[in-house]
């Protein structure tokens, strides 16, 4: 009898401890779930305390102040001026309270501790960004949509769209003489037509490319927030790059948005399948660390095609064919289209087997070559014949045609491949393709024919003769004839077999 009731009360004793700790555990997970993030306190120097004497009032830049007290730079002690100091000389300094500074942080300024990640960068893709004022594209906004000269050179469309994303020249305010103009407090004046401006191949004072705070937004810097999709999507979005969308109905984003509270974004090193595995995010496969790769501040490093041109290309053709017409050897770092596809497969395959992998890129290659020999190279070729022939004028825009085509290949061409490259479905078809083919068919063959139609009619049966012949080529072979109702018979019937047994299936 004792010895029964010892045993309950022993069991009620450990029962009493295991409650008492499950009790503990809970409250202290509550604790743990109320109490904030522990954040070092940042690190304030003379010249730092100098500027948040003034710069942490409200009106004069406090949030600022408040946003670098909670980054990583303000805990290591990295303020005010070891980003801003400028040095006597530099087109972009001057004096202020007792400092020599530059309103602009530049690529330059930040190697001065990130020098790997600016050189990286700087060789970049997006450093080049700023190549875009040369391009059709500015022809649009300093032409055809907007006015380049409006409001003494102002180039609105260009400076509130292009070059907010691809970067401005940025220029300094001057006067009549040329010489640089001051506000009432000494500050440097920037020219408005060209700051602010944080687009990723902008131009800066000391002559350096690029914007770090393009993705590391300032004054947190934080690299969270850099690895997270809408960083990307701020340039990567919309009819013509739609990468954020084409991720966001990928089997990727749909993981990352489910679990980004699994993604632990603020570690470092963030090396996936070791560090995170939820899902991949844009800088997992273009940028960040793999066990068997590091971190590239250089976009382009992974990537095998360039999907942005007329005609896709392997991403080294270019630069091949410069040292091939210089007679230069190729740089000891150059990367082959092949060496950067190793790249980015080596981050496919920390989730994926060698198969899926190399099945995906068959899919892939498969869709550029066929955007590139059904649509890109046939309707290339017939613009310019029609341009060589003297059937549009060299004016760019003047004409239905001349849209036709720029939504072919940079807005319906674009969403083809990169729907394909990022696995969107939705965009590769009814984005994609199938605008690809209303607009060849129904818009650009009637447009050609009709001006072909039109040059004979003036007198310029040799110049049509020649775009049509061409437009008959084209339209006869294989990927076309269907046009014309030349489709193969044994095809025909094939698909009619396939047709009727789909509806006998679906009907049943």
């Amino acid at each position: 009898m004792a010895t029964s009731l010892n045993t309950k009360r022993t069991i009620i004793g450990i029962l009493s401890v295991v409650f008492i700790v499950i009790l503990l555990m809970a409250l202290w997970k509550e604790v743990q779930h109320a109490m904030p993030d522990y954040k070092a306190s940042p690190i304030i120097d003379e010249g730092t305390r100098h500027c948040i004497s003034c710069h942490g009032e409200q009106g004069a830049g406090k949030v600022i102040v408040e946003q670098w007290k909670n980054s990583k730079h303000a805990e290591v002690g990295v303020g005010c001026l070891e980003c801003h100091q400028a040095k006597k000389g530099d087109v972009d300094g001057y004096e202020h309270e007792g400092q020599f500074i530059a309103t602009i942080v530049t690529p330059n300024d930040c190697a001065e501790c990130h020098a790997e990640e600016a050189e990286q960068f700087t060789t970049s893709h997006h450093a080049d960004a700023g190549m875009i004022m040369g391009s059709l594209d500015n022809v649009l906004a300093e032409v055809v949509e907007g006015h380049a000269a409006f409001n003494n050179n102002a180039n609105p469309a260009a400076a509130s769209g292009c070059w907010q994303c691809h970067g401005s020249r940025v220029l300094i305010e001057t006067d009549d003489n040329g010489n640089p103009k001051y506000n009432d407090m000494g500050i440097l004046l920037l020219d408005s037509k060209t700051w602010p401006n944080t687009g990723m191949g902008r131009i800066n004072l000391d002559g350096s490319k690029g914007s770090c705070t393009a993705c590391h937004n300032r004054h947190n810097f934080s690299i969270a927030q850099a690895r997270q999709p809408e960083n990307c999507g701020k340039c990567h979005i919309g009819p013509d790059h739609p990468q954020l969308e084409i991720y966001n109905e990928s089997k990727h984003g749909i993981n990352f948005y489910a679990h980004r509270e699994e993604m632990n974004l603020d570690a470092q090193p963030w090396v996936v399948g070791q560090d995170y595995s939820a899902a991949p995010t844009c800088a997992t496969c273009h940028m960040s660390a793999t066990p068997d790769q590091p971190v590239t501040h250089d976009v382009g490093d992974r990537i095998s095609w360039t999907l942005r041109p007329k005609v896709s290309e392997k991403i080294d053709a270019a630069e091949l064919a410069k040292y091939e017409a210089q007679g230069k050897p190729l740089p000891a770092d150059f990367l082959t289209w092949e060496q950067r596809r190793k790249g980015m497969q080596n981050v496919c395959l920390q989730c994926h087997t060698k198969d899926y992998v190399m099945n995906f890129y068959s899919q892939y290659d498969n869709q550029v070559n066929m955007y590139n020999e059904k649509y890109g190279k046939p309707a290339l070729a017939l613009m310019k014949s029609l341009k060589k022939n003297g059937l549009i004028t060299a004016t760019a825009f003047d004409e239905e045609i001349e849209w036709d085509y720029f939504y072919l290949w940079h807005h319906e061409g674009r969403r083809a491949r990169m729907g394909a490259s990022m696995m969107g479905p939705d965009y590769t078809q009814w984005h994609g393709n199938f605008d690809l083919a209303e607009n060849f068919y129904m818009k650009i063959v009637p447009g050609i024919t009709e001006i072909i139609d039109h040059a004979k009619k003036e007198g310029k049966y040799a110049q049509a003769k020649e775009v049509e012949n061409l437009l008959d080529d084209i339209l006869n072979s294989d990927m076309h004839k269907w046009f014309l109702g030349k489709m193969d018979p044994e095809e025909v019937a094939k698909r009619k077999a396939a047709a009727a047994e789909f509806r006998k299936r679906y009907s049943e």
